[in-house]
């Protein structure tokens, strides 16, 4: 029993439609995987706009920060996330918890290690208990954080951006732990850089300068004025700059610490 022209043309226009669309994406499925990045610090502030453009752009996003409100609260309004608290004074919870994540998650493509706290207090009453702490979440975390990571990226490369400061570069009065931690940031950064190089896996350091990420309406006229760029930053300003770092067409950058502070650093002074 033969059939008709027009059911032939059907089923041949189906068949075409299938090789153009279908077939074309299941032989490239598997390559196309959503990348997994993980994000520290992530429930507010930097982390918060960080973690909001990498969903926006497709990536898978792991989001570790201490607030678990917060936390929980982010990962309900993204797309491709979870979250999972983390306390950075921790060393065997960062431990546990990275485990975990690769364990449920596989191996990331990125790490964003941009959790960080500042104690701004008169240097001859600064306890060492407060100088630790600044140093220990600052600092020592960010390299234990990026060895599990780095160890999980040996076969398959990545990328990792550490989240330094204008002030490892400049100084108000009393700002030794945080100022110390943040120069810490940028040498481990390229320290990492040269030794992790060899596995295609690239590290950056990012220092903003003054990102106001709570009262920005309220900023006075003076303060964006004492910046070249004519304002003052904002979380944004950042993400973006970790979204570049991210991206695999920039695998020529490397070692790199990125000054994002609207010229400020260049001016040289604080007005008040």
């Amino acid at each position: 029993m033969g059939i008709s022209v027009q059911s032939f043309l059907y089923v041949h226009t189906i068949v075409l439609l299938y090789n153009i669309f279908c077939k074309d994406v299941e032989e490239t499925r598997g390559v196309f995987k959503v990348k997994t990045i993980i994000v520290t610090g992530a429930a507010n502030g930097i982390g918060k706009a960080i973690a909001q453009l990498l969903d926006a752009e497709g990536y898978a996003t792991v989001l570790l920060d201490r607030d678990e409100k917060q936390g929980q609260a982010l990962v309900g309004e993204l797309e491709n996330s979870v979250y999972y608290p983390l306390d950075l004074m921790d060393a065997k919870q960062i431990d546990a918890t990275f485990a975990k994540v690769f364990k449920e998650h596989g191996t990331p493509y990125g790490l964003i290690n941009n959790a960080g706290i500042s104690k701004f207090s008169d240097f001859f009453s600064l306890t060492l208990e407060d100088w630790q702490e600044v140093i220990q979440t600052n600092l020592t975390s960010m390299f234990q954080c990026s060895q599990l990571v780095a160890k999980e990226m040996k076969d398959s490369g990545g990328v990792i951006v550490n989240m330094a400061s204008t002030r490892a570069f400049m100084s108000e009065p009393d700002t030794e732990a945080y100022a110390a931690s943040k120069g810490g940031i940028v040498a481990l950064t390229h320290a990492l850089a040269r030794t992790l190089g060899p596995y295609h896996i690239r590290v950056n350091s990012i220092a903003p300068g003054w990102i106001e990420t709570s009262d920005y309406e309220n900023l006075r006229a003076i303060d964006h004025e004492q910046h070249l760029s004519g304002r003052v930053g904002k979380p944004s300003d950042i993400a973006r700059v970790c979204s570049f770092l991210l991206d695999e067409r920039n695998d020529f950058i490397t070692a790199e610490n990125f000054v994002v502070d609207g010229g400020m650093t260049r001016k040289m002074l604080y007005e008040h």
